[in-house]
């Protein structure tokens, strides 16, 4: 059922590093969000696939982690992501993809779901040195970067606090909270 899918997409960021993900698997959830619906069917997204260890190493850096968690520095050796996406625009398409980027960054993490692969949509990182590093042609705008692996850790859902913090947290076992809201505040009635 996909409310039990969308339970499982949780935003992952630590991995069973050395779990390396086959490139097909990927080509494959690439061409599951291809049938995403697209703003003025433009279709204006490509990926570049990153699964070699010397390039996922070159990719890392680039990366900022889990804003909220400020005494952390991101995942250490060992759990760090096996591969990534690397969502871009072309921009001889279009100049401004709506909410493409979105639509298929989710259908890829529901995809990899299902074969119990994990992953963290990244939107805070360096775009200058993934341009440079992956020899992007100007054309190609970096929208988002797909962090992908098997889940090395538990992330949960909790009711929203009644402060209204939303931010997430770890506990002092290392588990992932992520505070949502209940059902009643999102549906809006008038006042």
């Amino acid at each position: 059922m996909l409310k039990e899918l969308l339970q499982q997409t949780r935003s992952y960021r630590r991995f069973h590093q050395d779990e390396r993900i086959a490139s097909d698997i990927l080509i494959a959830a690439i061409d599951a969000a291809r049938l995403c619906p697209s703003a003025r069917n433009a279709q204006p997204l490509k990926y570049r696939i990153v699964t070699r260890r010397d390039e996922c190493d070159q990719l890392f850096p680039t990366l900022r982690w889990a804003g909220y968690l400020k005494d952390w520095g991101g995942p250490t050796e060992g759990e760090r992501p096996a591969a990534y996406l690397i969502q871009l625009l072309d921009t001889r398409i279009v100049r401004d993809p709506y909410c493409d980027d979105g639509i298929q960054a989710l259908a890829i993490l529901l995809t990899l779901a299902e074969r119990g692969i994990g992953g963290c949509i990244i939107k805070a990182f360096n775009a200058a040195h993934i341009h440079n590093d992956f020899r992007l042609p100007d054309y190609l705008e970096v929208r988002t970067v797909l962090a992908l692996g098997r889940p090395k850790e538990t992330v949960v859902i909790d009711p929203l606090p009644t402060d209204g913090d939303y931010r997430y947290w770890r506990d002092a076992e290392g588990v992932h909270h992520v505070p949502k809201r209940p059902i009643e505040e999102l549906i809006w009635e008038g006042e």
